[in-house]
């Protein structure tokens, strides 16, 4: 049986929260397909990143998708 993408977001949430940059993980679209999405400070080329600070490109068979949301400011 395939998992859901909502038991697979919750299976790898806190891994990809605690790596530097990431600022939160949901639930998106992409295609018309759903996917998981990495909410980040700045995108930062692979090449820059330590290998275990790597987002995956797919996670339990759906894909990853990394957008740049910025720095957060309190109102």
């Amino acid at each position: 049986m395939t998992p859901n993408i909502e038991s697979v977001q919750r299976q790898h949430e806190d891994a990809l929260l605690a790596l530097p940059n990431v600022r939160g993980v949901g639930i998106g679209e992409k295609g018309g397909k759903p996917v998981l999405k990495v909410l980040v400070t700045v995108k930062v080329p692979r090449s820059d990143l330590a290998p275990d600070q790597v987002i995956p490109s797919t996670l339990g068979g759906f894909d990853v998708d990394v957008e740049e949301i910025g720095e957060a400011e309190a109102q």
